[in-house]
């Protein structure tokens, strides 16, 4: 098709669709257009409610994506939040049972002032069996660096502890007082009589070679009586919670408990310028 015959079909088009208009725009006056255009918008409003329904259902599902992500976000952060600071009040809780610790240590210093004191950390405990019966000692981190030797007293502000039996270099073996291999001279703070406190199988104490006329009690309290030069006088040991008295036998007993707790040691002072008169533990090999 030709240019002038490509025109002529334009021209064709315009004019039929200005007619087209004009009979549209005269129905409209004459009120011809309106029943269709009420057709039109009763088909017309279900479409428009659905699209506007789901117009708003999808903006609310953004936004509920929206916010989700941004409350788990937040969750997560919240959750390393609370997991950091229950480390930190873990933490600032075995500091403060560190510290009082420790400051019952200084009391007990400042209310003993006569030695001369090393505080040192509990490093590992043994209640245990072995060939020669049972063993209960601590394994203490202080040695011969720091002037530890053995015979040297160990306490706590509860009193008795045992003494250092084996020397290494950084470290020493405390032989406690419930070793059944242990034997402590001692005395009734009340009556002043004197015997042998003992370590048993079972981990309690046995105060034996009390005289018969001594007069003992329930409660009593037991200290080192000094006596044998091998632990200074007036340590606490424990208390009487047993009596047993035979009128056929040369001497009465008595059983104690302990006034330190052995299980949940965690520093001890070690009297370092206490000198034993003797001792028969060899000192260790580093």
């Amino acid at each position: 098709m030709n240019s002038v015959g490509r025109k002529s079909t334009r021209w064709r088009l315009f004019f039929i669709l200005l007619g087209l208009s004009m009979i549209l725009v005269a129905f409209s006056r004459l009120g011809y257009v309106r029943p269709a255009k009420d057709i039109f918008l009763r088909v017309l409003a279900p479409l428009q409610k659905g699209a506007s329904y789901f117009y708003s259902f999808g903006a609310d599902a953004v936004e509920f994506v929206q916010k989700w992500r941004s409350l788990k976000d937040e969750n997560e952060r919240l959750r390393k939040e609370v997991a950091k600071l229950t480390v930190e009040n873990i933490r600032l809780k075995e500091l403060e049972a560190e510290n009082r610790t420790l400051r019952r240590l200084l009391n007990f210093v400042g209310s003993n002032p006569g030695y001369e004191y090393k505080t040192a950390p509990v490093v590992g405990r043994v209640f245990a069996r072995d060939p020669s019966g049972f063993s209960r000692y601590l394994i203490v981190a202080a040695g011969r660096k720091d002037g530890i030797a053995p015979g040297m007293p160990v306490v706590t502000e509860r009193g008795l502890v045992g003494r250092v039996s084996e020397v290494y270099h950084n470290t020493c073996r405390v032989l406690l007082i419930i070793d059944p291999s242990s034997s402590v001279s001692a005395f009734l703070q009340s009556s002043r009589a004197t015997g042998m406190v003992e370590g048993t199988v079972d981990g309690s104490l046995v105060m034996r070679f009390i005289p018969l006329d001594a007069g003992v009690s329930l409660g009593d309290v037991v200290l080192t009586s000094g006596l044998g030069g091998l632990l200074p006088k007036g340590l606490v040991i424990g208390q009487v919670i047993e009596i047993e008295k035979r009128d056929y036998a040369l001497f009465q007993e008595t059983r104690l408990k302990p006034t330190v707790d052995f299980n949940n040691l965690e520093y001890v002072l070690i009297i370092t310028d206490f000198k034993p008169l003797s001792f028969s533990e060899e000192e260790g090999e580093p």
